[in-house]
This record gives structure tokens, sequence and C-alpha cells, in this order.
């Protein structure tokens, strides 16, 4: 019997599709991030207005007292406090996603205008804290993990603890006590004296920011009259930050000094000093870009206390100012903006640390 040979067919090889990257790319990641900044002002604006309606509607809590019952719900009525929470609740959302945040109660001025006119102001005290923060916070903390475990090491970590716990408010009281009324080298309050503030108001285009608007003038005793004012207030507020800073660095270049690149430069003779200076520097700076957003917020709740013992003409400083009147509206308004500024600023760092990163995308 004789068999047939079967010839070989053709058959498709059959390729393994190829596992897909678990992480996604930076677009995407730019984008997620992106939009988890409207859920997060969502939350924080319903927050902030559930909070001011906790304790009644914005005019009984300012006049409450002032008037006569009559007039008091005529004003109720007029400004619609007096229609179902939820509906004021569309209604202010409205107004925000339009840039109207109604007109303050105690002054009667649109909100907006106090928002534009006073947070520069906030900005350039927060722009100067961060300054102060990282002039203080990375090379101490360079210097600590350098000294490590040793007395200079000891010393840094208290001061370290020392900044982040003392009072933004006593620390500020503490530099005008020595700095201002002892030495007096350096004026106790405000963000510039009578002079230049009336020479910036001759600019056509004034930004608000001192420091920019006092450069415009191109007079070097007002530049010097706008830093002079700003050192007490930047370094009061910048060194709540300063400690976390130098903790951070430290624990990352110590961290980075045990990596195998490091020891393999130790290993060819490289100091330890110039180990610290040239390999782990960088390494040590990611993480806090990382915490850069988280520490604007702690520098805008600081800036409230920081501004009143200076009198410092920004946002904390009106707050505390409408707080005291009850104006509720307007402290609405300005809690709204702080909260889109956080938030965006950590859309900002995201993307910084995503671009410096790569790991961090995924």
């Amino acid at each position: 019997m004789m068999t047939t040979s079967t010839l070989p067919t053709d058959t498709p090889s059959v390729v393994a599709p190829k596992p897909k990257s678990a992480g996604g790319g930076l677009g995407r990641y730019l984008l997620v991030r992106f939009l988890l900044i409207f859920p997060t002002i969502f939350i924080l604006v319903t927050l902030v207005f559930l909070l001011m309606r906790s304790i009644g509607d914005p005019i009984t809590a300012a006049q409450g007292g002032k008037l006569p019952a009559d007039q008091l719900q005529a004003l109720i009525h007029a400004a619609g406090y007096d229609r179902p929470v939820i509906v004021q609740y569309f209604e202010y959302l409205g107004q925000i996603f339009t840039g109207n945040f109604g007109n303050t109660l105690s002054d009667n001025r649109p909100v907006t205008e106090v928002l534009l006119t006073y947070g520069a102001a906030t900005l350039e005290l927060a722009f100067y804290a961060l300054i102060v923060a990282f002039i203080v916070g990375i090379p101490l903390g360079m210097l600590a993990a350098y000294f490590r475990d040793r007395f200079p090491d000891a010393v840094l970590r208290i001061f370290a603890i020392l900044c982040y716990a003392t009072p933004v408010f006593f620390a500020g009281m503490l530099l005008k006590l020595v700095f201002s009324v002892y030495l007096q080298w350096l004026p106790v309050a405000g963000r510039a004296s009578t002079r230049t503030e009336l020479a910036m108001q001759s600019l056509p285009n004034k930004t608000g920011i001192y420091l920019v608007d006092s450069i415009a003038l191109g007079s070097p005793a007002a530049i010097g009259d706008v830093l002079s004012h700003a050192v007490l207030p930047g370094i009061a507020l910048g060194l709540l930050t300063a400690g976390v800073f130098l903790r951070l660095v430290r624990t990352n270049v110590i961290g980075t000094l045990g990596t195998d690149y490091v020891d393999a430069a130790r290993s060819r003779g490289v100091s330890e000093g110039r180990l610290v200076r040239k390999h782990a520097y960088k390494p040590a700076l990611i993480p806090i870009i990382t915490v850069i957003g988280l520490q604007i917020a702690i520098l805008l709740g600081g800036a409230v206390l920081t501004e009143t013992t200076f009198e410092w003409k920004g946002l904390g400083f009106q707050l505390a100012a409408y707080l005291a009147a009850r104006d509720f509206v307007a402290v609405q308004g300005i809690v709204a903006l702080l909260a889109v500024i956080v938030a965006l600023t950590n859309f900002v760092v995201d993307v910084i640390a995503a671009l410096i990163d790569p790991r961090v995308r995924y």
C-alpha cells in the first residue's frame, strides 16, 4: 500500500503581539494631569462655598445687628440669598466661569478688582520666599549630608525643625524686633516707601509687582528701597519652606551617595566633597521639584500671617481684613483664586518633573 506524502504548505506565521507598555507617554501624562485641574478646582470651590454658607448668608454675617430687620431682609432679597442654597451654588459656579465674583460687602468693590490689585503682591512675596528657601535649604541640606551623623549635621537638623515648626508671625516679629527696631537696618513694614510708591504711580503700565515696576522706573534707589522692604517678609516666609528643603536634600543626597556609580567614583579617588557637589547634587533636586507645588500652597497659607505681620498689602492682608469685617463674599473670591493658583502651580510642577525625570510619567 502506497502512502502519499503531503507537501508542506506555506502557513502564515503567527507573530505574537508586542506587549503594551505599562506606562503612557509624556503627552498622555500631561493630558491626564491637565484634566485633573478641573475636578480639583471644582472640589475646592465647592468646599469654599459650603463653608461660607454654613454660617448663614453673607449679608447677615456682615450687617447683622447694624441694620433694622426690614432693611436687612430687603438687602438679602435683593442679593438673592433667600433662595435655595442649590440655586445660589449653581449661580456661583456660573459667576466663577465668567470671572464675576460679585462685589465686596464692606467697601462695595468688585471682587475681581481686589484680586487683580492685591494678587500681584502675594505672588511677589511667594517668589521672594522661594528664593530664600532655595538659597538656605539646598546648600545647608548638602552640607548636612556631607557631615552626616556628626555635630554640624545635628545642628542643621535642629535648625530645619525650628524653621518649619516656628509660627510665621512669631518669626516675623523676632526679625522686626532685631533688624528693624534694635539694629534699624531694614524697614519695619510695607512694600516700599511712600516716595517710591508715588513714583511708581506715574508708570503707564503698572504690573503691581513692585520689583518689576521699580526696574521700569530705572531708579537704583527705588529698586533698593523695594528690595529692602522685601528682605524680612521674604525671610520670615521662606524659612518655613527652607527647613523642608534642607531635610529633603539631606535625605536624598545621603541616598545618592550610596549608589553604585557614586561608589565607583569614590573608588577612583574622587573626594567626598566633589561627590556631593558633582554627583549627588542634581539627583537630589528632583524630589524638591515634586514638592514645590505643596510648598506653594503652604506659602500662600503662610502669606496671610506674614502679610498681616509686615503690613504687606497683598491678598493675605486683605483676606484678614475681610474676615475681620465678616465680608464673606470677598473671602470666598480670594480663597477661590488661591485654590486656582495652587492647582495650576501643581500642574506646572508636574510638567517640569516629567521633563526632568521620565520615571515620573509612569
